[in-house]
Parts: C-alpha cells; sequence; structure tokens
C-alpha cells in the first residue's frame, strides 16, 4: 500500500510572482489543491528576472517555497534533497534558469521508489523545438520520464508526445482557484465594452491586432482596455486604454467590469488546440462574458455561444461587439461561471493528478516486492 501522504518536489519558474510568468496561476491551483487533499508540495524557484520584487503573494501555508540563486552549485545541493525526500519530483518546462541542466539531472533520478515527471506548460512550444531540431538535448530525455504532464494540447499533443518516446502522456488542463477568483463589485476603472489582458508575446501580437486592435479601430465610439507587460510602445486606437501589468488581487475586478473580455490564443497553442488559457477559467469564474478567438476543442470545456462566444477573425469581432447587449453578456457569464464550477476547478484536476500518480506508485511498488 501507498502512504497516503506524498512529498513532491516541483522545479518550476515561479509560483510567488506572475510577473512574467503565467503559469503562476496555475501552479498555484494545482498545488493549493494537492495541499487540501493531504499532500506536501516544495516549490524550488530560481531568483531571475525580478519577479521576487513583484511578487503577488508571500510565501503560503499550503505549500514550502525555496527560492534560489542562479549558480549549479546550490541548485545540486537542492535536487539532492529533492531525491532524498520526495516520491515525486516534477520538472516544470520553462524554469528560466539551467533548463537542459534540469531535465537531465531530474530524469537521472528515477527509481524503484519514486516518480520522475515532466510538466509541459508549453507543449505546443517544445514538440515545434524538438521537430524542428534533431539534436535538441529534450529528445532523448523524454522516454525516461514517468509520465508528461501537459497544461493542454488534447490527443495531437498527446500523440506528439508519444510518438517521441514518452511513456504516458496526460493533459491537465488549466482550471479556476475558487479561492482567488470569484465575482466582485464593478471597478470604474476598468470600465468598457471589452477587455483584453496578456503580456506582449511575438506569437499573439498578430493576433491581438487582428482581434482586438483591429475592431476598436472600427468602433470608436467604444471603449476598450488591455493590460499586461509590454504593451507600452505599441501604436493604438485612441479608445484603446492600456492599463499596464494587471496584479492577481486586481483580475477579479478587470473581469468583471468591462461587458465582455477576450482571450487571444498564442499562435502555438491555437495550432494545436484544447489549450485554454489560465484566463478562460478566471474569467469564467468572475461571471464573465467571455469572447474567444477560434481554437479546435473549445466545446470540450465551453458549449459555444451559451456559455463562450467564439470569433474566427477580427470582423466577426466587431459584428459581435455590435450586437451584444449587457444582458446577453451577463446571461452568458452566468452559465460559463455555472460550467467552470461544477466541471472546471483545480480540485477536479488535482483528483486527476492524484489518481495516475497513486496508481502508477502503487504499480511500481508491487513490482518490485520480493518474492
Amino acid at each position: 500500500m501507498i502512504k497516503e501522504k506524498l512529498n513532491i518536489a516541483f522545479f518550476g519558474s515561479s509560483i510567488v510572482s506572475a510577473y512574467w510568468n503565467g503559469a503562476a496561476t496555475y501552479y498555484r491551483g494545482i498545488v493549493k489543491a494537492l495541499h487540501k487533499m493531504g499532500h506536501e508540495v516544495t516549490f524550488y524557484e530560481p531568483d531571475i528576472f525580478e519577479r521576487q520584487q513583484h511578487r503577488d503573494i508571500e510565501d503560503p501555508d499550503w505549500c514550502n517555497v525555496i527560492v534560489y540563486q542562479k549558480d549549479k552549485v546550490s541548485l545540486r545541493g537542492l535536487l539532492r534533497k529533492a531525491q532524498e525526500e520526495a516520491d515525486v519530483i516534477i520538472k516544470a518546462s520553462g524554469v528560466g534558469a539551467f533548463d537542459d541542466f534540469l531535465e537531465e539531472e531530474v530524469a537521472k533520478m528515477k527509481s524503484d521508489h519514486n516518480l520522475v515527471i515532466f510538466w509541459d506548460v508549453d507543449a505546443p512550444a517544445t514538440l515545434d523545438r524538438i521537430e524542428n531540431d534533431e539534436n535538441d538535448p529534450f529528445r532523448k530525455l523524454i522516454p525516461q520520464y514517468d509520465f508528461i504532464l501537459t497544461y493542454g494540447g488534447g490527443q495531437p499533443v498527446i500523440d506528439a508526445y508519444e510518438k517521441n518516446g514518452a511513456q504516458k502522456c496526460i493533459p491537465i488542463y488549466n482550471a479556476l482557484d475558487t479561492d482567488t477568483h470569484f465575482p466582485v463589485d464593478a471597478d470604474k476603472k476598468f470600465d468598457g465594452t471589452l477587455a483584453f489582458l496578456g503580456n506582449r508575446l511575438p506569437d499573439r501580437e498578430a493576433r491581438v491586432e487582428e482581434f482586438f486592435l483591429k475592431p476598436a479601430a472600427d468602433l470608436p465610439k467604444h471603449q476598450f482596455l488591455i493590460g499586461g507587460s509590454g504593451w507600452g510602445d505599441k501604436p493604438m486606437p485612441e479608445n484603446v486604454e492600456y492599463v499596464g501589468h494587471v496584479y492577481t488581487k486586481d483580475h477579479n475586478a478587470f473581469n468583471c467590469t468591462p461587458m465582455a473580455v477576450l482571450n487571444i490564443s498564442r499562435d502555438s497553442m491555437a495550432k494545436y488546440g484544447f489549450s485554454p488559457a489560465t484566463r478562460v477559467f478566471e474569467a469564467a469564474g468572475a461571471g464573465a462574458c467571455i469572447i474567444t478567438d477560434y481554437w479546435k476543442g473549445i466545446n470540450t470545456f465551453f458549449e459555444p455561444d451559451e456559455e463562450i462566444m467564439v470569433v474566427k477573425d477580427g470582423e466577426e469581432m466587431k459584428k459581435v461587439l455590435s450586437e451584444l447587449t449587457p444582458e446577453k453578456a451577463k446571461k452568458i457569464g452566468k452559465a460559463a461561471y455555472k460550467k467552470v464550477l461544477a466541471k472546471h476547478t483545480y480540485e477536479h484536476r488535482a483528483e486527476l493528478l492524484e489518481s495516475v500518480i497513486s496508481r502508477k506508485l502503487h504499480h511500481q511498488t508491487e513490482e518490485v516486492k520480493p518474492s
């Protein structure tokens, strides 16, 4: 029998700072839910990119946080500690420091008494990278991990990873953290017809122009808001207000105040589909009317036209916004809120994670029992 409480070591980008770190909310939701289920998680994160100076939260009581300096000596010591103490060792993609080193070292930690997992929070980018470079060092490591877990991607990502030798690939989708994202009163500083929140990234910018800036220019009587890092020098129509980095504590008001909020996928996420952004579930948890660009698999999570609105280009966006009324927006938001509470919370995701880990550990333990 497996002990009920698992000790999990998690090497990721950051769990205490969302600054240039879109995975923070995802990590928090998963880890907090695991803690509620009785497991102990230690999250190891590097002190880089000024994230510690832009923390959204202090060290939480639901997770042990160890911040390490960017040097391999410190990191080797932490890896030894994880190997000695943890039942499950997770290396996430995009840590931002010594990623290749961590991927190789964690894979080598595999024993009869633990699991090693690679958790890909940007599977489309990783898969595109290894497909384009047959010498990519991660390619040979894939079969050494017990599981490849992914932030999304559905069957196309599962097939691609298993083609590259993964023992088992399982999507653990984004979800709603009901402790942090919920309906609140409107805040006048976020008033508008449509609001978009997302950092400026090369494989998103063209879609922001198509689905947000172009319709804004064509609808001068409507007010638009854009939040996130990096947009300060981007030319925008006069009816678009740039509100800068929006801290996690303001996300609920940002989602609740405008008539609708926009989700725009990165090119790589849209290509593979089945990759709802964290902010889709955050917005649904606030009861927002969500408008999203089209991607395959949307109806796996929300019913189009009833729980979410889907547009395929800027012209469709302009039409939807011209016809959208506050009453219709409120109805769609309420339906999304009901769906996300029923099927898409981090408790749902953590239950799936616990079940696959427990089954694997149990099977592994049975195999090594002396005859």
